[in-house]
């Protein structure tokens, strides 16, 4: 008889690399099927990615118990957010801007671009993950009598118990299972690169609400130490036909149009690395788990990124389903049916929650009828005037309540 593997991980970024190494602490060996290659890690730090993903506290917290965080690179701590709309009469402060690096520790969190985020993943699995495979290509997945069938292109055939979709937004595993999903298009696409300015970030993460959409400039270490400071990733959310127009520009008027519309928040935006662009849509995933099968991720929802907690929020899912995991397999029991639902109970209602959450914010921000921007800058007045909403909010964002009741809170 083939052998029946315990469980089997589609996908190897962040949220399934992050799953294999938290499985492994726990004693379980995963099978990790990984379409990337081996990274070149001299490729990976010559380069400075223009897209940074702002990492929570409790995301922090996870790549620190699998002994992750001490392997990446390079990474920017922010101690404050300043949030305002070009239109408004308000703003909201979070922490306070810096002149020094702040301590991990005492950051709100952390800027990581994600090249240096997968360099790390990928250094420890190869390191902790017995059968950790790279380059695999999956053209089936079928449903067996209690197990699943992972077919892969070289003709391998792997049967296991559970399956984990890890494998993102057009997620293969999803579509075999023929779990249905939730579109929301916002025809809107984010700009983005990184740019230099004038002064210094501060290390604070600012975003400014314009009639098109929301610009944020996100602080990032750069390659050349004289320049750490002066270096941030830009994510522009644009209408489609906006976004185009923006792309198509030649660098000079590019920058122009940044420093304006970014109100000089930094000065002069100076230079600017070539500019990518990608559409926008929300995506749910109508179930997270049928039987001997979960999704994790971007595989079960992509969120908006106007608050970037898209990356956060696929992490806390394998943090999640790890500890049902583990806490079942102590009682002798691996991957019941009960123990997944309970998994999909615990995430999905908070992840369809942000997911709608962020696109009412979207059109509150955007709008230009006059009683909703009255309410909205009397709300944004509010909030920056009463601690215990603003805690509130920060509390959201850190993501740590989530880990409440799970192996992994337990130095909170």
């Amino acid at each position: 008889m083939s052998q029946v593997f315990d469980v089997v991980i589609v996908g190897g970024g962040l949220v399934g690399g992050l799953t294999a190494l938290l499985l492994a602490q726990g004693g379980v060996q995963a099978t990790v099927l990984d379409a990337a290659p081996i990274l070149d890690e001299g490729k990976v730090l010559a380069v400075v990615n223009p897209r940074v993903l702002a990492l929570s506290q409790a995301t922090i917290h996870l790549l620190k118990t699998v002994k992750v965080w001490e392997l990446l690179a390079r990474q920017m701590p922010y101690s404050g957010m300043q949030v305002w709309n070009k239109n408004g009469y308000g703003d909201i402060h979070f922490g306070d801007a810096a002149e020094k690096t702040p301590s991990i520790e005492q950051a709100l969190g952390s800027m990581v671009e994600p090249s240096i985020l997968n360099l790390a993943i990928q250094k420890r699995m190869l390191s902790e993950v017995k059968d950790y495979r790279t380059q695999v290509k999956v053209t089936r997945v079928e449903r067996g009598v209690g197990v699943w069938h992972i077919h892969l292109a070289d003709g391998t055939q792997l049967t296991t118990k559970l399956v984990i979709g890890a494998d993102g937004a057009n997620s293969f595993v999803r579509e075999q299972a023929f779990i249905d999903l939730d579109v929301l298009d916002y025809h809107q696409a984010g700009v983005t690169c990184a740019i230099r300015t004038a002064q210094p970030h501060q290390h604070m993460a600012r975003q400014i609400f314009l009639e098109t959409g929301p610009l944020a400039f996100l602080p990032m270490a750069s390659l050349k130490s004289e320049q750490d400071g002066y270096w941030q990733s830009i994510v522009w959310t644009l209408p489609d036909d906006y976004a185009e127009e923006y792309t198509a520009l030649d660098d000079q008027a590019f920058l122009q149009l940044l420093t304006r519309e970014s109100q000089h928040m930094l000065g002069e935006v100076l230079e600017a690395t070539p500019r990518a662009m990608f559409p926008l849509k929300a995506r749910a995933a109508q179930q997270y788990v049928t039987s001997g099968l979960a999704l994790i991720g971007d595989a079960a929802h992509v969120i908006h990124p106007l608050a970037g907690q898209g990356v956060n929020i696929g992490c806390l899912d394998a943090a999640v389903l790890c500890d049902a995991l583990l806490h079942d397999l102590s009682r002798g029991v691996w991957a019941h049916e009960q123990t997944l639902q309970r998994y999909e109970h615990r995430r999905k209602g908070q992840n369809d929650a942000m997911m709608h959450s962020m696109s009412a914010i979207g059109w509150l921000e955007t709008t230009e009828f006059f009683p909703i921007i009255w309410a909205r800058n009397f709300g944004l007045k509010q909030v920056e005037q009463q601690p215990v909403l603003k805690d509130a909010f920060m509390m959201q964002a850190n993501g740590l309540q989530a880990l409440k009741n799970t192996r992994y809170a337990n130095s909170f």
